[in-house]
């Protein structure tokens, strides 16, 4: 009697169907009778064929992607949001290869809701949701993360800026805190202020009772920003040497306690004579180049401590004690905005090569994000 009513409800039924269809085609093994079943999943791969150079282009979402298995002490997390890092893009160019077992998709930081425990999971269940800095896959509908990786949101953050919390906040935490042993009453120099990692730093910086927060970026925008979240004294790197204009400000009785460093290259020698008697020096990134002539004969004399890590070669069990040591000290910070995640851009996972092309500009200011689900 009513064709178009009839032919609109068929439409519905087809929509609400064709999703039902394909996820019974897909299969997860998990505990509880609430674990749904996949095989597959879309996801974003590197497809060389679209460019032996490898930029930003050769991104693009395969829609049948093997689901990972889940291991005893792992979650598996649908997710919502992930977050785009420089690693992230060095591998996609093929130079920085993920460790022995880890996933080979990028991304190594989700938000989202688990759907699925392993046997071993004590203290997480299915429907949580979580954050989690994870052993890649994060550009993903469906992501593994062991579940000492993972942390619950703070109170007040969604699932959007908690995505941009675990690579930046373990790696400062890790880095400048643990590592580099940074006192309330120290002077820090962070480089790169505007940069994820550099965001996070200068905010936990001056939270924790920093003296004096140097760092240097890359236009009069990004100083303004540098400063509205706690720096001091910022330097544009492209008009002013920041060696000279440290010690100006300084005055020559006073230097840096701790360096925090992403840029290698000829920074190092000039970071190394700004530091004081028992300063400390935290390699992360050599975005111009790992190797340098170095003169040592200041870090004798001074009893300087030169360091590095990497956060993705750490193990498991290593990274539970950073994510641990976060949720006491870093967590209150945040519930009570203190400090906060800075987001630049959100971007959907279908548009990942943009998000790239974005991170690769230099005009970021904080973190960018894809948006996996709605979830």
């Amino acid at each position: 009697r009513h064709p178009r009513t009839f032919a609109m409800l068929c439409h519905a039924l087809r929509r609400t169907i064709n999703p039902l269809k394909r996820l019974a085609s897909l299969r997860i093994f998990g505990r509880g009778w609430r674990s749904m079943a996949f095989t597959s999943c879309r996801a974003v791969i590197v497809d060389a064929s679209i460019d032996p150079k490898l930029g930003p282009e050769v991104l693009r979402v395969s829609p049948d992607c093997p689901v990972p298995n889940l291991g005893e002490d792992d979650v598996l997390i649908k997710v919502a949001y992930a977050g785009v890092n420089r690693p992230d893009v060095m591998q996609r160019k093929g130079q920085y290869p993920p460790p022995p077992g880890d996933s080979p998709l990028l991304g190594l930081e989700v938000s989202g809701r688990i759907v699925s425990v392993g046997s071993s999971v004590k203290h997480l269940k299915e429907g949580d949701e979580v954050c989690a800095l994870t052993p890649g896959g994060g550009y993903s509908e469906l992501c593994l993360a062991p579940q000492g990786n993972c942390l619950p949101l703070p109170r007040g953050l969604g699932l959007r800026e908690a995505a941009a919390l675990p690579e930046n906040y373990f790696t400062v935490w890790f880095n400048v805190f643990v590592l580099a042993r940074l006192l309330p009453g120290e002077n820090i120099l962070i480089h790169g202020g505007t940069s994820g990692i550099g965001t996070a730093a200068i905010q936990l910086a001056r939270a924790m009772g920093a003296r004096k927060i140097f760092t240097t970026v890359g236009s009069a925008k990004k100083a303004e920003e540098a400063k509205a979240l706690g720096a001091d004294h910022v330097v544009l790197y492209g008009e002013e040497d920041f060696e000279a204009k440290i010690k100006e400000i300084n005055g020559k009785d006073d230097g840096l306690d701790v360096i925090l460093d992403m840029v290698g290259g000829d920074y190092v020698n000039k970071n190394i004579r700004l530091l004081r008697t028992g300063g400390r020096h935290v390699s992360i990134a050599f975005q111009k180049g790992s190797k340098m002539e170095l003169d040592l004969m200041p870090v004798m004399m001074k009893k300087l401590e030169l360091k590095g890590s990497t956060m993705r070669r750490r193990t498991r069990e290593e990274k539970a004690e950073i994510a641990r040591s976060l949720k006491d000290n870093v967590w209150p910070l945040l519930e009570s905005g203190r400090v906060k995640p800075v987001i630049c851009a959100e971007i959907p996972m279908a548009e990942a090569a943009r998000a790239h092309a974005l991170l690769e500009s230099g005009q970021v200011i904080g973190k960018v994000l894809l948006k996996v689900s709605d979830d």
